[in-house]
């Protein structure tokens, strides 16, 4: 009996070696901000300075007149050069209130709450927010 217990104890070892090697891992990758499905965020949005930026740190915004849970942009040509929105990678899927729209170009395009999301052509470095009110429609992205 005492052979038995002890194969046992032996073989659930090495189980609980793994077990605590992948949460190391997990835990390694949701600090260097790789999401491994523990958010909802895209990897690519982050919070800083309480806004919505991009990877490089760029802010990000809506817009008034994108309609709200609908599915679409309606910043489009000259508007998208001026706007460029924040695309989603082929494969990638939104959760929770991260959604992703198909642009009129066929493009995706990452939405927060319903509203996609855009970057400023005119912001050049991390914590610019020169886009946040532009003639009273363009908005920092906030959570």
């Amino acid at each position: 009996m005492m052979a038995s217990r002890h194969t046992a104890v032996s073989m659930l070892r090495p189980i609980a070696l793994a077990m605590g090697a992948a949460s190391v891992l997990l835990a390694g990758c949701s600090s260097m901000g790789m999401n491994m499905g523990g958010g909802n965020m895209p990897p690519t949005v982050k919070v800083t300075n309480g806004a919505l930026t991009d990877p490089q740190g760029l802010t990000l915004y809506t817009f008034d007149r994108d309609p709200a849970n609908g599915g679409k942009s309606v910043c489009n040509g000259m508007c998208s050069t001026n706007w460029p929105p924040l695309l989603a990678e082929p494969g990638k899927s939104g959760s929770g209130d991260y959604s992703i729209i198909t642009r009129d170009d066929g493009t995706r395009q990452w939405a927060y709450k319903g509203k996609p999301l855009y970057r400023f052509a005119k912001d050049a470095r991390q914590g610019d927010r020169g886009g946040d009110n532009f003639n009273s429609v363009w908005h920092v992205a906030t959570p």
